[in-house]
């Protein structure tokens, strides 16, 4: 290390040394300097940051983990329920469905995601019928036997009883549906009975019928026997319908699919619901900065905000819903009516706490014109409150809309809309069985609400000037 040192010391000296006697090459000065190019945009450049407002905005709210999983859900919701019915083996949302054998309504059927009821194994022994070319009505029913007719109980279970009746040997479920008349001691068998509904006596103890009625099997899975007797062919799908298109929500009153009028009515109060808060926006917005810079105006604007505003919303939504023939129309006509109040009161202060900065001062004194000032310096800094505003708007709307048809003036019944089905639900809440009318539609609009609420507060959180550094 010290030999090291030792030796640029010596050529140092051996430099200087040389300098000073002039032994140095000649340098040609030019050579040394460059010429620099001035560039106009890249000089103006060098006056500003990188910063980015909307970049900055973008970046803070994917930063809030809440607000995205929302976000995503409901992006999720939103594409589904545009391509819901394009979807395979869906049933249209207004169809009344019937059993293609009894032409029976599918009434209130329980919500499933399919529609097989059981599975049985090769060479079953069941009761059947053809009842087209490609299903059979089958069911492990002997026969029924009228109520408090005698029945002689050769086999006790807890579940099940192995009777005769005449010359029909089988089994009986030992229920509180059958109510089968036992002695102290049931297990010593023999011994007669009855019971105080009609009884359904089956080959075996198993239920392979739908609440009592047939199932349906395909007919290249069954073989006929003798005595209207049929087999299975292979292990068999017994189903509750004659489809293999199940009803996932289930059905209503009338047979209609509850899964397609679910997603049927979220697209048309999602469309109420961005209509009416653009309109809310735009005459909002626009009403509002004026209002609040033009001083002028303030005066006539505020009066008129006091005479609209004293007058109840639900009035004028069940006034305009009366009149009017109802539909989606008038329904998005009532709404914004009066809908653009609050956002222009809201806009309208916020404009009169800004319009006297040093900013907006300095424009005027430039000549910048009225409106440049109010799209350029005015509105950007209402972003993160039109936003919120916008986001509450939505489902504030749809709340209104389930309002109006829940007294009776919204949308008829064959427009299905959330409101149409939260109201039908709610008359068959007492139903345990019935209740998931109800259930389904309102997990739906709660999504809507809750994400549209979660979005909106965080994008204004993350829009506010006040938090970018």
């Amino acid at each position: 290390m010290t030999g090291l040192f030792d030796q640029k010391k010596r050529r140092l000296e051996e430099g200087v040394t040389a300098a000073v006697r002039g032994d140095l090459p000649p340098v040609d000065e030019d050579s040394l300097f460059v010429e620099a190019e001035y560039d106009a945009a890249a000089a103006e450049k060098t006056g500003y940051s990188n910063y980015s407002y909307w970049r900055s905005t973008v970046g803070a709210f994917f930063h809030n983990r809440a607000a995205v999983t929302m976000l995503v859900v409901l992006a999720l919701l939103m594409s589904f329920t545009i391509i819901q019915p394009f979807l395979p083996g869906q049933y249209a949302a207004n169809t009344i469905n019937n059993n293609p054998v009894t032409g029976i309504q599918l009434q209130n059927q329980s919500p499933s995601l399919t529609t097989v009821y059981a599975t049985v194994p090769d060479g079953m022994a069941l009761t059947g019928r053809r009842v087209d070319d490609d299903w059979y009505a089958v069911s492990n029913v002997i026969t029924t036997i009228k109520a408090r007719e005698k029945i002689t109980v050769v086999e006790y279970g807890e579940d099940w009883c192995k009777i005769e009746y005449g010359d029909v040997t089988g089994y009986v479920k030992n229920n509180f549906q059958t109510k089968l008349k036992l002695p102290d001691d049931p297990t010593a068998v023999p011994y007669e009975s009855k019971s105080s509904f009609n009884l359904s006596v089956y080959q075996e103890p198993v239920d392979y019928t739908n609440a009592g009625e047939a199932l349906y099997a395909r007919a290249q899975s069954i073989r006929e026997g003798e005595n209207g007797a049929v087999y299975t062919v292979g292990e068999t799908e017994l189903r509750t319908i004659p489809s293999e298109k199940a009803f996932i929500f289930g059905t209503n009153n009338i047979g209609q699919d509850l899964w397609a009028r679910v997603w049927s009515g979220t697209r048309t109060s999602l469309f109420i619901g961005f209509v009416v808060a653009f309109f809310e926006a735009l005459i909002g917005i626009m009403i509002g900065i004026v209002w609040g810079y033009v001083r002028a105006l303030d005066r006539l604007l505020t009066e008129v905000y006091n005479v609209l505003d004293n007058i109840p919303n639900t009035i004028i939504l069940i006034l305009i819903s009366y009149i009017m023939r109802p539909g989606i129309r008038t329904l998005i006509f009532a709404m914004s009516l009066t809908r653009w109040l609050g956002m222009a009161r809201f806009i309208r202060n916020q404009i009169v706490i800004i319009r006297d900065r040093d900013y907006n001062l300095a424009s005027r004194c430039l000549g910048t014109s009225t409106g440049r000032i109010m799209m350029r310096n005015l509105l950007p800094y209402l972003i993160s409150v039109i936003m919120l505003r916008m986001a509450l708007a939505i489902p504030g709307a749809i709340g209104s809309e389930v309002f109006i048809t829940y007294i009776g003036l919204g949308l008829s019944v064959d427009t299905p809309s959330l409101g149409n089905l939260i109201n039908e639900g709610r008359k068959l809440i007492t139903s345990a069985s019935l209740r998931y009318q109800l259930i389904f539609p309102a997990i739906v609009l709660s999504i809507i609400t809750i994400s549209f609420y979660i979005i909106g507060n965080a994008f204004a959180d993350a829009a506010d000037p006040k938090n970018h550094l």
